[in-house]
């Protein structure tokens, strides 16, 4: 009964033979050389080709969430899981610098529970709004909080406050689209996926392969 399972491989061949059965079945869209790690990896993390369909790249995300890296670049995430997911080694390999507490979530935060509260809001809204001072030229993860991805947009459009990269992927039935809508209409380099998919490992998977792509 075990004779199908394959027993002789390590992780990295697991991965390796993965994603050569990936490229050997996709058939979809044509991706850029810098693209199509991304795509690939969210296919891996979803088992799923259609996945790549709404995928979108703008406004050219991948160079700048590189030069982000390189620089140090604040990293704010919609929630803890993504903050937990993100690879601290791969991080530090293109700014030794990064430590856990370079990603911010404050979506946990007393203060973000009483400024909701008091507001009558989203958690996620109420922590964005605190964490406004970080958010310029920051890497923007939004994996769950559709509000959280409508208010980044907001503070872009009316403050100016610009993020280096947006990973928009909030995932639901209420503002998902629309917020997602809203960050097609901006000049912000973004990756995004449209409709309803999303969630806090593909936002976390996206960031891993845009820096898998110079890693050794």
């Amino acid at each position: 009964m075990f004779e199908h399972i394959i027993w002789n491989l390590t992780g990295p061949e697991i991965e390796r033979e993965s994603f050569r059965r990936i490229a050997a079945e996709y058939h979809g869209r044509h991706f850029s050389a810098a693209e199509w790690p991304v795509a690939r990896r969210l296919i891996h993390t979803t088992a799923d080709f259609a996945i790549a369909d709404t995928l979108q790249f703008r406004h050219d995300p991948i160079a700048a969430g590189l030069a982000a890296l390189r620089r140090g670049a604040p990293i704010y995430t919609d929630a803890n899981m993504i903050k937990a997911g993100l690879s601290l080694p791969k991080l530090q390999h293109f700014y030794p610098g990064y430590t856990r507490d370079s990603i911010h979530c404050g979506v946990a935060d007393p203060a973000t529970t009483e400024l909701a509260r008091r507001e009558h809001t989203t958690r996620a809204l109420a922590a964005l709004q605190l964490a406004r001072p970080l958010l310029h030229g920051s890497i923007f993860l939004c994996g769950n909080a559709p509000l959280a991805l409508a208010g980044m947009v907001k503070m872009a459009i009316e403050e100016g406050i610009r993020p280096a990269l947006i990973v928009g992927m909030p995932v639901g039935f209420v503002n998902v689209v629309e917020a997602k809508e809203l960050l097609r209409e901006t000049d912000l380099p973004h990756i995004t996926i449209e409709g309803r998919r999303g969630g806090s490992p593909l936002a976390v998977a996206t960031l891993h392969a845009i820096m898998e792509q110079e890693l050794p």
